[in-house]
């Protein structure tokens, strides 16, 4: 059975399903009629959003690139490489296009001539940290998304809710399961709260605006 999650908000084609399976993820992934943005499945559970990206959510998204960047500015030694939005499969049992996707340190993928354009776990190592940009998606973002990222032991994981204008940081631990940190362990010692306050300013501010202050913060660091 497919129901709508954004009953509210008719123009937002967002479907979820359970029960589903691999083929009917690589039915809707490859469907040539229809297009979707977002795209997840994990034990069962097929989520898919064919709607289009609002000003709001791409606004934190991008803010969220140049901070990454100006970061790695301040911290070549780093090695950080962005794929946000980049579709992710573990054959068989679990896809996810997470709105920020960071590598870090070496063997990072690379796309080749003839290789499908995606990551594939089967042969390339999982992201060091991915996060969701949560417009009208926070409930699933933190729940059925969280799961899925821990059942493929990304390290950490950032839910940032354009609403509250806050940032869930969550670690993956020993147990497998993510608890919230207030420093990341990816970016080592930057702190979870400058990156909320630097969200903060978008209600005052541009996103490059934000991302100058930010910038500002790290230098005094």
């Amino acid at each position: 059975m497919i129901i709508s999650l954004e009953q509210t908000h008719p123009s937002n084609l967002i479907t979820e399903r359970h029960g589903a399976s691999w083929q009917d993820y690589l039915s809707v992934r490859d469907n040539p009629e229809g297009k979707w943005r977002k795209i997840s499945f994990h034990q069962g559970w097929l989520w898919v959003d064919m709607g289009t990206e609002g000003p709001n959510h791409a606004s934190f998204s991008d803010l969220m690139t140049i901070i990454f960047g100006f970061w790695a500015f301040l911290h070549p030694e780093e090695s950080l490489q962005s794929y946000g939005r980049c579709l992710i499969e573990k054959p068989q049992t679990q896809a996810c296009a997470p709105d920020l996707v960071l590598y870090k340190g070496e063997n990072i993928p690379k796309w080749q001539p003839g290789v499908k354009r995606r990551i594939d776990l089967a042969s390339d190592r999982i992201p060091d940290l991915v996060g969701e940009i949560a417009d009208t998606t926070l409930s699933i973002d933190l729940d059925e998304q969280k799961q899925l990222y821990a059942s493929l032991g990304i390290q950490e994981y950032w839910v940032i809710d354009t609403k509250g204008m806050r940032l869930f940081a969550f670690g993956l631990g020993e147990t497998g399961k993510y608890t919230e940190i207030t420093q990341s362990q990816v970016l080592t010692g930057l702190p979870i709260a400058l990156v909320e306050q630097t969200l903060e300013r978008l209600g005052t501010e541009t996103n490059t605006a934000a991302a100058n202050w930010f910038m500002q913060q790290l230098q005094q660091y």
